[in-house]
């Protein structure tokens, strides 16, 4: 007969195993495939990234960013290209550059910067990644930007194709990956 103990044991054991992931799916080099992001509601991924980059912004004491919807427009028509292009880079399948795109999209203001990702990663993911990068982050924390436009694209199988503009009425212009 089992000791209440002995049950006891065995109870914990089953309950431990339940709360276990499950292993990761492992590609052919061994490594964890990534887990794709849905992107459900469009308004509080791009709202999170707003608020998140004047979180950083205002920590290191420049002003805060508004979105414009003429460098959003931007970008979103540059992340479709690159999915498109299958390479994340600067320049639009047309030779297109960035100030030609959000010059395009009727942005009167002047073009500072871009800053792109193609990843499976969340927005907030891509970000710290940007802000790990030199070039990316002096876009991201550029005292003269005031406008933001952030867009991506989402391909049936995941990936994510991210594209940030930013801009103001006086700065210079500057390009970054």
């Amino acid at each position: 007969m089992l000791s209440r103990r002995t049950f006891g044991l065995g109870i914990a054991a089953v309950a431990a195993t339940a709360c276990t992931p499950p292993p990761p799916t492992l590609g052919p080099d061994g490594k964890p495939l990534p887990r794709v992001y849905n992107i459900r509601d469009e308004a509080v991924v791009k709202f999170r990234m707003l608020d998140s980059v004047n979180a950083l912004r205002q920590a290191a004491g420049v002003p805060q960013l508004q979105l414009n919807a003429e460098l959003t427009a931007a970008a979103a028509t540059h992340a479709r290209d690159m999915s498109l292009q299958n390479r994340p880079w600067h320049f639009g399948s047309d030779g297109s550059s960035p100030l030609q795109r959000v010059t395009r999209a009727g942005y009167v203001g002047q073009f500072l910067g871009e800053v792109l990702s193609e990843t499976f990663e969340t927005e907030l993911e891509t970000l710290a990644a940007w802000m790990e990068e030199q070039g990316s982050r002096e876009i991201l924390l550029d005292a003269n930007a005031a406008d933001m436009g952030f867009a991506w694209y989402q391909e049936d199988s995941g990936r994510l194709w991210w594209v940030l503009n930013t801009g103001t009425l006086t700065g210079t212009t500057q390009i970054q990956t």
